[in-house]
């Protein structure tokens, strides 16, 4: 179908500004809900925003405004891979989920809590789990506003009605990282440094189908200090990764060889 998207990069002052809860979003029936997500940093990555999601039967909008995360690597946007996560708990998981004792909570160990990938919030083409790391179609740097309206799969509007639906931005600065983990390849690609995939914001989605759009953040499930979510290891086909994401993994790797 026709998909409408405006992606666009924001100072960081203005975009901390917005509030989406000034123009509310409505239900219009039975089979819409809408609703928002205050996202809280993960993993010391800094990011922070909000998500709003309005679904009308099979079609979903979804904005999402981030800021403070990952700026630049390779004289580059950082790429930030996004999903809606479906299907567990839907909370974020906190620092107690690190079960490797390495300093972060990774990629599949936030999968008990937030489910894994039922919509990657690509800017252009697929939004299925196959392109959970296709960071090409991905927003980059520090600040952006994304937009963009697309058909759900049933399995997302079932855990966006029972409130279950968890919003997770990917992509953090090695420099935030402890040492132990910077130095780690990703735990769902060894080809990826882990900063590529760790998670950096997520906030669970509160809908509701009457009425207005909850006022002020919804509640996450998490603490601002909380570490990490993640994104689904079968959405990480080599193919379409792009000559972005490989310029990302050399350069890291090489990071990490000279620290030696």
């Amino acid at each position: 179908m026709n998909t409408k998207l405006r992606l666009l990069a924001v100072p960081t002052l203005a975009l901390g500004a917005l509030a989406l809860s000034t123009t509310p979003a409505m239900a219009h029936g039975p089979d819409s809900w809408s609703g928002q997500a205050t996202l809280n940093t993960l993993n010391n990555s800094g990011t922070t925003g909000q998500a709003m999601v309005e679904v009308h039967g099979t079609e979903a909008k979804v904005t999402v405004n981030v800021t403070g995360a990952a700026e630049t690597f390779m004289d580059g946007p950082f790429p930030h891979a996004q999903h809606i996560h479906i299907a567990a708990q839907g909370v974020c998981p906190g620092p107690d989920a690190d079960t490797d004792g390495d300093g972060v909570v990774n990629t599949t160990e936030g999968h008990p809590y937030y489910g894994h990938i039922g919509t990657s919030l690509t800017t252009e083409g697929d939004t299925s789990a196959d392109s959970g790391l296709a960071v090409e179609r991905f927003p980059g740097g520090s600040a952006y506003t994304y937009e963009r309206t697309f058909e759900v799969n049933p399995e997302t509007a079932q855990s966006l009605e029972n409130g279950t639906a968890v919003v997770v931005v990917h992509g953090v600065d090695p420099a935030k990282m402890p040492e132990a983990a910077a130095a780690k390849m990703s735990d769902l690609d060894p080809s990826l440094p882990a900063a590529a995939t760790l998670p950096a914001a997520c906030g669970t989605v509160a809908v509701s189908q009457m009425g207005a759009m909850p006022e002020g953040g919804a509640d996450t499930g998490a603490e601002a200090s909380a570490a990490g979510s993640a994104v689904d290891g079968s959405t990480l086909a080599a193919a379409g990764m792009g000559a972005g994401v490989l310029a990302l993994a050399g350069a890291m790797l090489a990071r990490r060889r000279a620290r030696g």
